[in-house]
């Protein structure tokens, strides 16, 4: 019987093995020698791994300074045409307040336009009423702080005149002449700030005017804007571009409460501490901080100063300082700790980018910018986010199941434009696990 193997064995003690193993290491260098890509070589020459991550970086760095160029570019555009810009994005801030009510209106039958003006003259009626409740009050009042304001005058007078200053009255005289003499030799230069603070002043009523219309405008025909963008970039871009300004505009809405819970903060906590100590006109000065706190800097210095000179004028020079304590504590609370904290919440921001974007667009555009730039970090976020969404969708990391949209919440149509979205992308997410 013959009793040689008929083939192969896999046993390990199988001395053909060996030959097998050979051989195979034999076919592998061949391969590589070839330059096939069936085995990976023992090592690779550094410098190859160098050049592929110089590469790399270039290729990046090449990509920065295209977007840097162009966002320069951008830039320079968007600083001549500021001026009508900055109406638009005022109105749509404004409107993410007013929309509300106006769509409560509109699904009660009323027509678009009645809806708006209706809604517009009822928030000024709402503003002008609680400043005419307060005219009484500031009215009794300001009488007695004339006099107080006099009283306190002749105070700091004699006590100038009296140890340990000694100052004499001619002494005070001459040094008010001084100041006098002083300003009337800069009389171009007060002249030219006094013309430069009314054209100041003209750029904001106008503006103020031009978002009011703007804003009478944007809530009238803004359900329209949505099915005209889909119509004009496409079906593809169009969808995509409705979920993310749908979003965007929940974004806005939600800076909006935000603020108005801040500036509701400071106002509580501030009048509360005036009444303590006995401030007079404390409840005018509250409702004068609330709205002061829409305003970023100014609005909050003004509303402070005012409140610290009424306590000085009233109370005294130790009331006036622990007002002023007051007022810093708060403020500096709300700045750094209460302001992030609502705001990060409201957009799904961290507070420490809310803080950065206030730093920097007030270091670069004062006080505009101060406004605008936690609003413009959180509409960057949400764009880079909807972007994350649709990778991690193709990437398949993500089903539409786990997105979550935001068209549903804005539009008159929602119900079909929300099944759309969700159509397109189960089909980007489709052709790219086919590709």
């Amino acid at each position: 019987m013959n009793t040689t193997p008929q083939g192969p064995t896999n046993s390990p003690s199988n001395g053909d093995t060996l030959p097998d193993l050979a051989d195979t290491i034999a076919d592998n260098v061949a391969d590589t020698a070839d330059g096939s890509d069936a085995a990976m070589p023992a090592s690779t020459d550094r410098a190859i791994i160098i050049g592929r991550d110089g590469r790399w970086v270039a290729g990046w760095a090449l990509r920065f300074i295209v977007v840097a160029i162009a966002l320069y570019i951008a830039s320079i555009g968007l600083a001549k045409v500021w001026i009508g810009i900055l109406p638009i994005l005022l109105s749509i801030l404004v409107c993410t307040v007013l929309w509300p009510p106006v769509r409560w209106l509109r699904a009660h039958k009323f027509p678009p336009a009645l809806a708006v003006a209706t809604v517009v003259l009822s928030c000024f009626a709402i503003v002008g009423g609680i400043f005419a409740a307060m005219a009484p009050t500031v009215t009794s009042q300001s009488k007695e702080l004339y006099d107080q304001a006099l009283a306190g005058a002749h105070k700091l007078q004699d006590y100038i005149q009296g140890p340990p200053l000694n100052i004499k009255a001619e002494q005070v005289n001459n040094a008010v002449d001084e100041l006098l003499d002083k300003a009337r030799a800069q009389g171009d230069a007060i002249t030219s700030g006094v013309i430069s603070s009314v054209s100041t002043a003209t750029e904001v009523i106008a503006t103020g005017v031009i978002c009011l219309v703007l804003t009478f405008f944007f809530l009238k025909d803004g359900p329209k804007f949505l099915p005209w963008v889909r119509r004009t970039t496409g079906p593809t871009w169009g969808y995509h571009l409705t979920e993310v300004l749908s979003r965007t505009w929940v974004t806005l809405a939600g800076f909006i409460r935000a603020q108005a819970m801040v500036s509701l903060v400071d106002a509580i906590f501030i009048g509360i501490g005036l009444l303590v100590l006995k401030v007079p006109l404390a409840l005018v000065l509250v409702v004068l901080t609330f709205f002061a706190g829409f305003i970023p800097i100014v609005g909050a210095i003004s509303a402070g100063a005012i409140s610290v000179l009424i306590a000085l004028v009233s109370n005294g020079v130790t009331n006036a300082i622990m007002v002023l304590v007051l007022i810093i504590a708060v403020q500096q609370l709300e700045s750094h700790i209460l302001s992030p904290i609502l705001q990060s919440k409201a957009m799904d921001l961290h507070p420490v980018i809310v803080l950065l974007s206030v730093t920097v667009g007030g270091g670069l555009f004062k006080i505009i910018g101060a406004f605008l730039a936690v609003p413009v970090a959180a509409t960057i976020a949400v764009w880079i986010r909807y972007h994350g969404d649709l990778v991690a969708l193709r990437a398949g990391e993500k089903t539409t199941d786990d997105i979550e949209l935001a068209t549903g919440d804005n539009n008159d149509d929602s119900g079909n434009v929300l099944d759309t979205i969700k159509t397109k992308l189960s089909a980007m997410a489709t052709k790219t696990k086919k590709a």
